[in-house]
């Protein structure tokens, strides 16, 4: 299967912030600039950048350009494969994984999930809560956003299992997912459902995760318990 060409610019721009090429905190070159480097129409160059914004390797100023992020590590990490990130079902194992549906809705999206998802404001998406168990115990609270062309027919059946597997089943190709994590004050799903306290802290892994041609498909905020879940980060560079 060919390469779509946006994918080997987006590929060829890493490779320059990577070498130096591009500095970090150096202004890009505009998107006329880039788009008759690239011979492809500035549509294809705001997908390119706005998928290397997603990563966080370069940023926006309103009526100034697109810059390089600063701080970014000397040597850039690769999307990590969403195959490799399926969900607590391969983790743990589905004997002992549990999901409860608590909200499941078709609705319009918001100007955030139109962002996030690449969507226009009439594009419908799917809304999912989940709350997921590990040996019955409250594990993580999930809040979904998808898109629903591109899964017109997911049901409630699916939402019991692993969703990742469902779409991987229609012939979808998962490819990458951007992570940000924080830290928040439990909310009243929290409260409810992970047995929280008003004032405890929750950790919230917000996630963006795309096809292999670039088409966002997950948007979510993933809440756990400050002390059900935690991640490690492993950092290589030689201080």
């Amino acid at each position: 299967m060919n390469t779509p060409k946006y994918v080997k610019i987006e590929q060829e721009i890493r490779n320059r912030i990577e070498n130096g090429e591009y500095p970090q905190g150096s202004k890009l070159p505009n998107q006329l600039a880039l788009s008759s480097e690239f011979s492809v129409s500035r549509m294809t160059v705001k997908r390119v950048l706005d998928a290397l914004a997603i990563q966080g390797l370069i940023y926006s100023r309103r009526g100034d350009g697109t810059y390089v992020m600063t701080n970014i590590p000397q040597k850039i990490e690769k999307n990590a494969p969403a195959s490799e990130h399926q969900g607590l079902t391969v983790y743990f194992g589905a004997d002992r994984v549990e999901s409860r549906i608590i909200v499941f809705d078709i609705q319009f999206p918001s100007p955030q999930i139109q962002e996030k998802l690449h969507l226009r404001k009439n594009d419908p998406v799917f809304k999912i809560i989940r709350l997921r168990l590990v040996d019955q115990q409250p594990y993580v609270l999930e809040h979904t956003y998808m898109p629903q062309k591109l899964m017109p027919d997911l049901d409630e059946s699916v939402l019991y299992g692993s969703i990742y597997a469902y779409l991987k089943s229609t012939g979808l190709k998962l490819s990458g997912s951007y992570r940000k994590i924080h830290a928040v004050f439990a909310d009243e799903f929290d409260i409810k459902y992970l047995n929280c306290s008003p004032k405890d802290p929750v950790l919230e892994v917000e996630q963006v995760a795309w096809l292999a041609d670039g088409t966002p498909f997950e948007y979510s905020l993933s809440r756990n318990r400050y002390d059900a879940r935690s991640y490690t980060v492993v950092d290589n560079n030689t201080l």
